[in-house]
């Protein structure tokens, strides 16, 4: 339960008290088979039990609404009541919530099952407003902010697992999740928010580097994972003030979306099309790519590693695909006077980004044949779990070369171990997540990022367990 303003985390403890009560209430295993979860007591067996727990002076026990009205107020027990819908989160959440106050509430806990991002702010808001203390959360991908944020908007407490892998609600996140990741108990009214946007953003790892580095330097604000579908992009962004957003990243399928919702860009955005960075302030929704800047900086210093000139003009580059990343790492590469060639297994796209840069295009059968000087991989080839494929073929790596492999998961991937197997300079997909991340992260805050932090975490993250 909360301590003062702070809420704490609720987790589902199995068969010991918390356990029991939740029994009790028709949760255990996620809830009641009536109400949507995995609990098979019989009715009158639930019954019995949640009024065992009362009758033995439980702090809390948790009702569900069905019953709730045959269940009295018994001695010192306090009596939450909850309503689970695992199909919508339902338009009349008002309603709702006041026929669940009526049933003599100390606590009203909703759990709905989010169908779009605005789901979140209606539960959310139900939350601020209501004079009854009020646990709402909506489950799913879509509705882990609700979780993340329930200390914000004023919930008593919110709902973990002890183990990612024994999520008890769809969209559940572990206790070390939200207490190392999030750092839940730190949440408060001031926190400022910020966030990934993305569709998907379950696999993103942006939410462990950006918090480990706002804990570090100290600053109140918690990094929040976003799934927002394409559809609802304007809408999401539209309510950015009540969200308390100060700033996004972005990525997948919205680099290109979000551009006519900017009010400003940087000379980034411009010229590749595309932004991986917003900051809001006031009315302003200033656009950034700091994933050209950031590899073009790992680049020239890979360059300045051996005391060799840092000038990327008059180099042969080649670009392996034709995607985002490839978009920013081939502007910036043009910027900089390089030569640069783009092979992709999809010809047409090649062609496509090749015209817009003013670059030259290459068969990828064709692609060793090119002779570069600098070889970027912005193709998934060699990514967890295919990690025993290259994009490039070993004996066609010269000494000369700085080899550039965007994947970060994992780090050294079969391109990187040949890459130092034939003694190329080598940069990695870490030190360019990292690079962008701490640019970001200087947007945001107007502070120098901790660099080591971000590259220490982001590495740990990148084991079996994604965050």
């Amino acid at each position: 339960m909360a301590d003062g303003n702070r809420p704490a985390v609720n987790v589902s403890l199995g068969p010991d008290l918390l356990g029991l009560l939740r029994v009790a209430a028709g949760h255990n295993q996620g809830g009641d088979e009536r109400d949507g979860g995995k609990g098979s007591l019989a009715e009158s067996d639930r019954q019995l039990l949640l009024r065992t727990a009362i009758s033995e002076g439980a702090d809390y026990v948790d009702i569900e609404e069905d019953i709730a009205a045959s269940i009295p107020r018994f001695g010192k027990t306090k009596r939450i009541i909850s309503l689970h819908n695992f199909r919508q989160t339902p338009a009349d959440l008002e309603a709702i919530h006041a026929r669940m106050a009526a049933l003599d509430a100390d606590i009203v806990k909703i759990a709905t099952m989010a169908n779009q991002p605005s789901d979140n702010l209606r539960m959310l808001r139900l939350v601020r407003e209501s004079d009854v203390p009020t646990v709402g959360i909506c489950m799913g991908d879509l509705g882990m902010p609700t979780r993340i944020l329930a200390g914000k908007f004023g919930m008593p407490f919110t709902f973990a697992t002890f183990h990612h892998e024994r999520a008890l609600a769809p969209g559940q996140l572990s206790f070390a999740q939200m207490t190392e990741t999030y750092h839940y108990d730190q949440i408060t009214a001031a926190t400022k928010v910020f966030g990934v946007i993305a569709d998907p953003v379950g696999h993103s790892l942006s939410p462990l580097v950006h918090n480990a580095a706002f804990a570090h330097a100290g600053i109140d604000a918690v990094y929040v994972p976003f799934r927002v579908p394409k559809e609802h992009l304007d809408d999401f962004l539209a309510s950015a003030d009540e969200w308390d957003l100060h700033g996004l990243s972005v990525t997948i399928p919205h680099k290109e979306a979000v551009l006519d919702k900017l009010t400003e860009r940087d000379e980034w955005v411009a010229g590749i099309g595309a932004a991986n960075t917003i900051v809001f302030e006031g009315a302003a929704r200033r656009g950034y790519n700091t994933d050209c800047a950031a590899a073009m900086e790992s680049l020239e210093l890979a360059l300045a590693a051996d005391g060799a000139a840092t000038t990327l003009a008059g180099k042969t580059a080649l670009v392996l695909g034709a995607g985002g990343a490839a978009k920013a790492i081939a502007f910036g590469l043009r910027q900089r006077g390089a030569d640069v060639a783009i092979a992709s297994r999809t010809l047409d796209r090649a062609k496509q980004l090749a015209d817009r840069l003013d670059c030259r295009v290459v068969d990828w059968k064709l692609r060793h044949g090119v002779g570069a000087q600098v070889l970027v991989n912005c193709t998934p080839v060699g990514m967890h779990p295919n990690v025993d494929e290259s994009p490039f073929d070993k004996h066609h790596l010269k000494p000369s070369m700085i080899v550039f492999d965007t994947v970060y998961n994992p780090e050294s991937t079969l391109l990187v171990k040949y890459a130092r197997e034939q003694s190329c300079r080598v940069v990695t997909g870490i030190e360019m997540f990292v690079r962008q991340a701490a640019l970001q992260f200087k947007l945001f805050t107007g502070k120098e990022a901790p660099m080591e932090v971000m590259a220490e975490t982001l590495r740990r993250g990148m084991g079996p367990v994604r965050y």
